[in-house]
């Protein structure tokens, strides 16, 4: 049995911070309904995607969930909305500063509706604070978090990391929080707000640097680019493309050993410029063009097996077509091929989250509303009728022609 079956989820997020949250939670087991506006939706629906088909951004966050389409603009839809929320444990959003308020539909307004509720929050800067009416999209909240400060190369400027911790690093947080608050519920009966600012979200990813040179905030920590020496560092591999490295980290003698021998070079072990971690350091660039030689010789993969079979901790650096093939995430059947309404076959990575007593298929996302007439009549007993009625009204959006949900075709 799916781990999360049971919990149900009012899921008014959009972009990514919330969608991740969400999706999350959709991937062990509960079930996410998305309350969409009419027409738009989501819209993650058209970032970085094609004219008139879901982008590939908002299929890669939203699977596992059920869309409708409401205005919570008029005050028919709103109505829909609370009166769809009794059956429901969860109501989470991560619109800008004020747009709950505005809509009438902030914590205090639901409470009114159903008390027990857990009503989760995702804020750039959370809900109070000197910024909190700061609107705030992923690279803001690292700016703020600390995280672009430690990113870049020591004598360059901060640069920007490129996974989006600001926004899933944030969502996976909301998760976590989410699910406390639902097994509080199932003890005392009682509901609670959950806040969430991604500028802190970022900051519990920046411990490890901070105590690697933060010195308990006594000063800043610096950026140290790729690397810190040259046993903690990437090396260039042929055909020397722009991916093409391999990274290693060697932090114990046994490792150091073992690089020895893949180098073969065991002669490094007795040569008093590498004796100890100390000199290792201080004569970093005399090890660094030993070790590029012979990375050189080896394509990133090869040099990938050859070092992490000796036992020593490395990885090719993997772009991201690498991800769909790479033979390890392939044989973990982590990566996943969904037939989309829209987009028909299309390729996207599964989850990380692996409980042996709790398989969750995944099907793929959603169209915009595909579930409002379904999800209406069942929740709120409404009539076909009353629903026609409704979207002639502008309270419903137009829900699409219907087919087969997307299913799971491959791993």
């Amino acid at each position: 049995m799916p781990a999360l079956d049971g919990l149900r989820i009012l899921d008014l997020t959009q972009y990514e911070a919330g969608t991740s949250c969400t999706q999350a939670l959709a991937w062990l087991g509960a079930d996410v309904v998305k309350v969409e506006r009419p027409e738009t939706g989501d819209p993650g629906r058209g970032l970085f995607g094609r004219a008139n088909q879901d982008s590939e951004y908002f299929i890669n966050w939203n699977s596992n969930k059920r869309s409708i389409a409401i205005n919570l603009g008029t005050t028919q839809g709103r109505g829909l909305l609370l009166r769809l929320l009794p059956g429901f444990d969860i109501l989470i959003e991560n619109f800008g500063p004020g747009v709950v308020e505005k809509l009438r539909l902030d914590y205090d307004a639901i409470r009114e509706v159903h008390p027990e509720v857990i009503y989760g929050r995702i804020k750039g800067f959370g809900n109070s604070g000197p910024y909190s009416d700061f609107k705030c999209f992923d690279p803001v909240a690292q700016a703020a978090g600390g995280a672009m400060s430690i990113t870049g190369e020591t004598d360059g400027p901060p640069l920007r990391p490129g996974t989006t911790i600001g926004d899933c690093g944030t969502g996976l947080l909301m998760a976590l929080s989410l699910s406390a608050a639902y097994a509080h519920k199932l003890r005392t009966g009682k509901g609670q707000l959950v806040e969430i600012s991604m500028q802190e979200g970022v900051t519990w990813f920046m411990r490890t640097a901070i105590a690697m040179g933060g010195d308990f905030g006594r000063q800043a920590a610096p950026r140290s680019g790729t690397g810190r020496g040259a046993l903690m560092n990437l090396y260039p591999c042929k055909p020397f493309g722009p991916n093409d490295y391999v990274y290693m980290l060697v932090v114990t003698n046994r490792m150091w050993e073992s690089l020895c021998e893949v180098l073969g070079r065991t002669d490094l072990g007795d040569d008093p410029r590498f004796t100890t971690p100390r000199l290792r350091n201080e004569n970093g660039d005399e090890l660094v063009e030993i070790v590029a030689e012979w990375t050189a010789r080896h394509t990133k993969h090869e040099a990938m097996s050859i070092l992490g079979e000796a036992g020593v901790p490395a990885s090719a650096v993997l772009d991201t077509l690498d991800l769909f093939s790479d033979p390890h995430l392939l044989a973990r059947g982590f990566v996943h091929t969904l037939d989309h309404e829209s987009r028909g076959a299309v390729k996207v990575l599964g989850s990380p989250m692996n409980l042996s007593g709790s398989d969750v298929e995944i099907k793929a996302a959603p169209l915009l509303g595909r579930h409002t007439d379904s999800v209406l009549a069942e929740e709120l007993n409404l009539t076909q009728t009353d629903i026609d009625r409704l979207r002639a009204e502008g309270v419903l959006g137009a829900e699409p022609a219907p087919t087969t949900d997307g299913q799971e075709t491959t791993t």
